[in-house]
């Protein structure tokens, strides 16, 4: 065990620290029974609701079923998207009550490779790294999701709305740019707006969903309930394997799930971060999952004709949806504002979630010229650097859709499947502790004696989903058509090896917290 040395010198109004060193807990690769306190380098200034609205938006699990159930109509059909559903709100809920547990006994930026560190039975070192990337790879492919459903829904209704629109690669290009302006503005200049924004985003995350409901369900034609319960799709997607139909459909309710970790991202900006993350995380799924489950229902009830739906100029179903409904272009460009708007909101907490991740992480020392983006500004209170670093990576991205759609959706598909693997790497590790009997060092938020079947259900769930993320939705597979989400995982993690040989091995000793306040940071 290392000894820790800490001095701090809080401002008064609870800012930024001025001087703190620590050094890691871990010396032999095993976890002691002592723990530091993390000194927080940023002000703590969400509290219980926002930090709640903070996830649900972030999740924003409803609208992203709207945007993206076109692979689970495809595979399996209303049958995988229902009970798919019901399933994914179980695991995911699973994940997150390991997570909580996690981030109640180490609520930091850091979050999955800090506790990797943490908790590995050996190498804690190399696993933590290697954990860093992959996290912080998936949140900036998670992050550059957004503005491209965004850009993409907004071509689709020009395309609805004027005949002779015809989109371009590069239209998509300006219009991601277009939509992440405004949330790089409020971060920088209007950070204390994020809280009230993000309380905003929740009302109409709540509203804007039985908005959507009532429309539906009093225009829409009626689908039979056999259709909603009954009815399995196997024949559109040139799978054969009932099981991999279902399991390739089930991921469709998997997406709206993932990212739900966001709020851990925030931990040293949230008031009693021990607390409230965990319960904000956990509830936050609840809320999202029952809100998902009842716009399924009701979207598959009124959906009309899937053939329709599937076929679309516009790319979209849900467009096609909305137009079959309403019999008005006007009236479907009104609802799918309010999925715009919502979809537009959760940017907000992404950019910021991605930012504090990037930033803990150049502080721990795991980003090359970490140093650098480990600032933060003492008049913005917040690491603009890594900011910028975010943004820059996102525009860079973009540019790949002028050239290649299918290149930069080969990078998107790393999404989901990283941060699946950043969930389960630190919950099998606290799940080996239980079953080896040896001492955790519980936060005040706990599973108690329902930890371990919590931890088993959720590693069992997270290792399926993994399994079936690489696979492509639709046989023959073609150079369009492909899931490149594991060739590009293998590329994240021959990149972090690489990363780890090179020079990794000696700049990387753990999770360190130190804050230069007055000393020209």
């Amino acid at each position: 065990m290392v000894d820790i040395e800490m001095k701090s010198d809080y401002g008064s109004k609870g800012g930024i620290d001025t001087v703190i060193e620590a050094v890691p807990i871990r010396g032999t690769g095993n976890v002691g029974s002592q723990r530091y306190n993390k000194i927080p380098r940023l002000e703590r200034y969400l509290g219980f609701l926002p930090s709640i609205a903070f996830t649900c938006t972030l999740t924003a699990s409803w609208e992203s079923i709207a945007g993206g159930f076109q692979a689970g109509l495809l595979n399996g059909g209303p049958v995988a998207l229902v009970y798919g559903c019901i399933l994914t709100i179980l695991g995911t809920s699973a994940i997150a009550a390991s997570l909580g547990e996690l981030a109640s006994m180490t609520p930091t930026a850091g979050a999955q490779y800090h506790w990797t560190y943490e908790f590995a039975p050996r190498a804690p070192r190399f696993f933590s790294l290697m954990q860093g990337w992959i996290t912080v790879f998936a949140w900036l492919a998670t992050v550059a999701v957004a503005p491209f459903l965004a850009a993409t829904q907004i071509q689709g209704l020009l395309i609805l709305n004027y005949e002779t629109y015809e989109p371009q690669r590069w239209h998509a290009t300006l219009i991601m740019w277009a939509v992440v302006a405004v949330p790089l503005v409020v971060n920088i200049y209007a950070r204390r707006l994020l809280a009230p924004v993000e309380i905003f985003g929740g009302i109409c995350h709540l509203v804007f969903l039985p908005t959507i409901m009532i429309t539906l369900i009093c225009l829409a034609p009626r689908s039979d309930p056999s259709f909603v319960f009954t009815t399995f799709i196997g024949d559109l997607s040139g799978w054969t394997n009932d099981g991999v139909i279902w399991s390739i459909g089930l991921l469709t309710a998997t997406f709206p799930f993932t990212a739900f970790d966001g709020i851990l991202h925030m931990s040293e900006e949230v008031k009693n971060a021990s607390v409230a993350v965990p319960q904000t995380m956990v509830q936050g799924i609840i809320i999202n999952g029952i809100l998902a489950f009842g716009f399924l229902i009701a979207l598959l009830f009124t959906m009309g004709s899937v053939e329709n739906a599937l076929e679309t100029t516009t790319g979209y179903p849900i467009i096609e949806i909305f137009l079959q409904a309403t019999n008005s272009v006007t009236a479907t460009n009104g609802l799918m504002a309010l999925l715009l708007i919502t979809a537009f909101v959760a940017l907000f907490g992404a950019l910021a979630s991605v930012t504090r991740l990037t930033w803990a992480f150049a502080r721990d020392q795991g980003l090359p010229f970490s140093d650098f983006f480990s600032y933060v500004s003492p008049r913005r209170k917040i690491p603009l650097r890594a900011l910028f670093l975010v943004v820059t990576i996102i525009i860079l991205l973009s540019l790949i859709i002028i050239a290649s759609t299918t290149a930069f959706n080969a990078i998107l598909s790393l999404s989901s499947l990283a941060l699946y693997i950043s969930y389960i790497i630190p919950t099998i590790f606290i799940f080996i502790k239980r079953v080896r009997g040896q001492p955790i060092p519980f936060g005040p938020w706990h599973l108690g004696k329902w930890g371990l079947p919590i931890n088993a259900f959720a590693i069992i769930y997270a290792i399926y989903i993994i399994i079936f993320l690489p696979f492509p939705p639709i046989r023959p597979v073609t150079a369009l058509n492909m899931n490149y989400a594991g060739p590009v995982m293998g590329a994240v993690l021959c990149f972090a090896l690489v990363d780890w040989f090179w020079k990794g091995n000696k700049r990387w000793q753990g999770p360190v917290v130190r804050v230069l306040g007055n000393q020209g940071y």
